[in-house]
């Protein structure tokens, strides 16, 4: 309709205007011209198409182009967290000991046949577990590491009128090592850990080839343990030919250090310090490699101290005694023949039936060790040994310090099957004096023992 308009107006100027003397008619005929030209525009208009509109060309794709090869890097390992690096094993030992012949039995002020490592050698005994140990170590970071175990298999008296109980769990380790070198030669270990006195005693339960410890070595640390601090050095020569053994299978006595010297409370394991004193300890080792393999280990340890053992009336010694010692140790490596011998001498508390108290005394022994070893057989692995053992002086860890006459032979073999397993036979000729010094003289006998070891 806007186009309608100016389209009249324009044809309207068209038409000349009506002269004075026009008729009606002629008036008439001029309207209907005018109406059939508006019809016709109308008309034309209506038929007209609208304005073409150009179309937007179509997207055209292009050409696919090949990817230039690339190298993608491998996605970096995810950090791992302290807890990723803690480590769980542990042995269980099961025993079985048996008096074949002997005293197993004495009346009331005599020495029975027992033993201050083994509470399985005695009457009406059976099947008992020596030990069962947990650990749990790892490492905090680059220099620091840590080393718990407990023990399952402890044993406490006076539950019910004096009556022993067996399986309570009892704290063995619990330390950390501070490494000050990255190469980690030089440690410092702080908690509750081994004493570094006697070769023996740092040597662990599960790696030793005999069933127990030697009186003379293991009484001047007995379980082997106190809270304190140590410093161990090794130096990279020695943790090397240590390394060759343990892959070698041989028994070490553990990475303690070649060189280690310490500060302790000088109680004993699990034990409340009683007095101010300190024990200080010193230990040197050094392996020898000798020809066609073998190497020849040598040192010794020594350590000063003052102790308050139990007295019978309850508590602990309103005295404390001296308590120091110096040892030697040997070790030739089976290859397939070795041995192995420790001694030391001191002097420690011990009970006086004259005095019928404790005093300070004179002590010695020590043992000799030969070992052999066969690599292979249709039994597999197994080693036997034959060990000679003697001791004189007193034993810290019992009631008043009871004075031990020890002088034993063994004969034992064990066997691997397969490695998580070890089978020991032994036979022993014990002549003992009884841990306690209302039982006089010594006992004798023979003593058949096994052992089951499993290790996970």
């Amino acid at each position: 309709m806007k186009l309608l308009l100016p389209a009249i107006l324009a044809t309207s100027l068209l038409v000349a205007p009506p002269a004075a003397g026009q008729t009606v008619q002629e008036l008439q005929r001029q309207i209907d011209e005018l109406k059939a030209v508006i019809a016709e525009m109308k008309a034309a208009q209506t038929a007209a198409p609208p304005p073409a509109v150009a179309a937007a060309p179509a997207p055209v794709a292009p050409a696919p182009v090949a990817p230039a090869p690339t190298q993608v890097a491998a996605a970096p390992a995810p950090a791992k967290r302290w807890y990723d690096h803690i480590r769980i094993r542990g042995y269980t030992q099961l025993r079985l000991n048996e008096i074949i012949a002997g005293d197993r039995t004495a009346p009331a002020g005599v020495a029975r046949l027992r033993s201050v490592h083994d509470s399985g050698i005695g009457d009406d005994t059976g099947f008992t577990f020596r030990r069962i140990r947990l650990i749990l170590q790892g490492d905090l970071g680059d220099r620091v590491s840590f080393y718990l175990q407990p023990d399952f298999a402890t044993a406490v008296t006076g539950q019910s009128v004096g009556e022993r109980r067996e399986g309570f769990l009892q704290l063995r380790d619990a330390y950390f090592d501070a490494f000050l070198d990255k190469d980690k030669r030089f440690r410092l270990r702080f908690g509750q850990s081994k004493v570094p006195f006697g070769w023996e005693n740092m040597q662990s339960s599960s790696n030793r080839l005999t069933l127990d410890r030697s009186d003379a070595i293991n009484s001047g640390v007995p379980s082997e343990r106190d809270i304190g601090v140590v410093a161990y050095y090794t130096p990279a020569h020695v943790d090397d030919i240590w390394e060759r053994l343990t892959e070698d299978g041989q028994k070490l006595f553990g990475n303690y250090g070649a060189f280690g010297i310490g500060i302790y409370n000088g109680q004993g394991i699990n034990r409340e310090e009683a007095n101010d004193a300190v024990m200080a300890v010193a230990l040197a080792t050094w392996p020898f490699e000798i020809g066609g393999g073998r190497v020849l280990e040598v040192g010794g340890s020594a350590y000063t101290n003052r102790v308050q053992p139990e007295v019978r009336t309850g508590g602990v010694s309103p005295v404390a005694f001296a308590d120091d010692r110096i040892g030697l140790h040997a070790i030739l490596y089976p290859q397939p023949f070795g041995f192995q011998a420790e001694w030391n001498w001191g002097r420690g508390p011990e009970y006086d039936p004259v005095l019928r108290g404790i005093t300070t005394k004179a002590l010695h022994g020590g043992y000799v060790q030969g070992t052999a070893r066969v690599r292979h057989s249709p039994v597999g692995p197994f080693m036997p040994y034959v060990r000679w053992q003697t001791y004189r002086g007193g034993w810290k860890a019992a009631v008043n310090a009871p004075r031990l006459e020890t002088d034993e032979v063994e004969l034992g073999i064990e066997f691997q099957p397969v490695p998580a397993l070890e089978w020991t036979i032994a036979y022993a000729r014990m002549e003992r004096a009884e841990a306690d010094e209302r039982r006089l003289g010594r006992a004798e006998g023979d003593v058949f023992r096994t052992q089951l070891q499993l290790n996970y």
